[in-house]
């Protein structure tokens, strides 16, 4: 762990951005990485998943794009780290358990497809990682929101893993599906995703590639830190 700190020493400051589909391992290897690089975690992704929330919670049709690039823009947002947990907060309420719903599940990327929320959101991004030192995922983080970023990584895994590790997740929150459900709502987000007009999910010609399908999250953060090591030297 000494030579790992020792070898890493030389990102401070830098930015390194993950993307990848639902279900490839962003958030949780992100997180992982951070606290690895003691790097700030900016998770864009649970960023859209607020603004679902709080537009469901509001009563704003999610094809209201105007209504939900205002809202957007001035909602009260931010990210707190409680017990080595990344938390979201929307005003005086956590949504972390919240925004990972079905419900938000099944708008958030028509939600996040509108050009006005994706404006809001990524100026509010690209604030946050003014100060560097942070490792951000989402979909279009290397591409959109930190094209800049030092060094990029495009997480990605077929379709029945991503499937089967959302319906760990659900389960752990006590919600009910199936790994057959999950897929088909794999699939449906992905042609969404890459399929808008605005920001859609593309690999950035200098990303990393890293198929996740057959590596453990430790796994994961492991082949990422190596990648690292290939960059900086």
């Amino acid at each position: 762990m000494t030579d790992d700190k020792l070898n890493l020493s030389k990102l401070k400051g830098k930015i390194v951005a993950i993307d990848g589909p639902a279900g490839s391992g962003k958030s949780t290897t992100a997180r992982l990485l951070a606290a690895r690089l003691g790097f700030t975690y900016l998770d864009t992704g649970a960023m859209y998943r607020a603004v679902t929330w709080y537009a469901l919670k509001s009563g704003i049709d999610p094809a209201a794009g105007d209504k939900l690039g205002e809202m957007a823009s001035t909602m009260p947002l931010e990210f707190t780290t409680k017990a080595e947990v990344n938390r979201v907060l929307v005003g005086e309420h956590d949504v972390t358990t919240d925004i990972r719903s079905p419900e938000v599940t099944l708008h958030v990327s028509e939600v996040s497809a509108h050009k006005s929320v994706r404006k809001a959101m990524v100026a509010r991004q690209q604030q946050m990682g003014k100060k560097g030192s942070i490792v951000a995922e989402g979909r279009d983080t290397t591409t959109v929101v930190f094209p800049q970023a030092d060094i990029k990584i495009y997480l990605d895994a077929n379709t029945r893993t991503r499937a089967e590790r959302r319906l760990l997740d659900l389960e752990r929150m006590g919600i009910n599906s199936s790994v057959e459900e999950q897929e088909a709502d794999i699939i449906r987000r992905d042609k969404h995703d890459s399929g808008r007009t605005h920001s859609p999910l593309t690999k950035a010609e200098d990303a990393h590639i890293v198929d996740t399908s057959n590596l453990t999250i430790e796994g994961q953060v492991a082949r990422i830190i190596e990648l690292i090591r290939s960059v900086v030297k």
